[in-house]
């Protein structure tokens, strides 16, 4: 994500209800990566894959896997929010505006619950290729309290 669009959809995942999102709180436009979040994990693996048409054209997927094992919530930012409000998280291993900090407390609307898809989920072999790989042995690999970000 190069540039934000901070009149875009923020959303916030997490496993507990609340109507106000706490300062110092993560936020992304990625709605698939927040509801992630909603999930407690310990580990999360995002592959990028992108393909170039024979046009030139340029489309980018991901795919996320994880090792959550709590249904959670899923939330949207009710309330306008702008450059003054957020900054990057400097802990982050994911692209530069993917995840950022609230520099105040933010109302938010619950979208509802989320559920565990079996086809995200992360089996052990994959969380210990990933440790292996996060430990310095992947350069393609970026760990950051056992999240990482694999590009294909």
């Amino acid at each position: 994500m190069s540039e934000l669009d901070y009149a875009g959809p923020w959303y916030h995942g997490s496993a507990s209800k609340f109507p106000i999102l706490r300062k110092g709180s993560s936020i992304t436009q990625d709605r698939d990566l927040a509801r992630t979040f909603s999930h407690n994990p310990r580990n999360v693996s995002i592959s990028v894959r992108i393909s170039i048409s024979d046009d030139g054209s340029r489309r980018v997927s991901q795919k996320i896997k994880h090792d959550g094992e709590v249904s959670g919530y899923l939330y949207r930012v009710a309330e306008d929010v702008g450059p003054e409000d957020l900054c990057p998280n400097p802990n982050s291993s994911l692209e530069p505006g993917k995840e950022m900090l609230t520099n105040r407390d933010l109302k938010v609307e619950l979208l509802g619950p989320t559920q565990i898809v079996d086809e995200e989920r992360l089996s052990e072999e994959e969380i210990l290729k990933l440790t292996r790989k996060g430990k310095g042995k992947d350069q393609n690999h970026k760990p950051f309290n056992n999240w990482f970000i694999r590009s294909l």
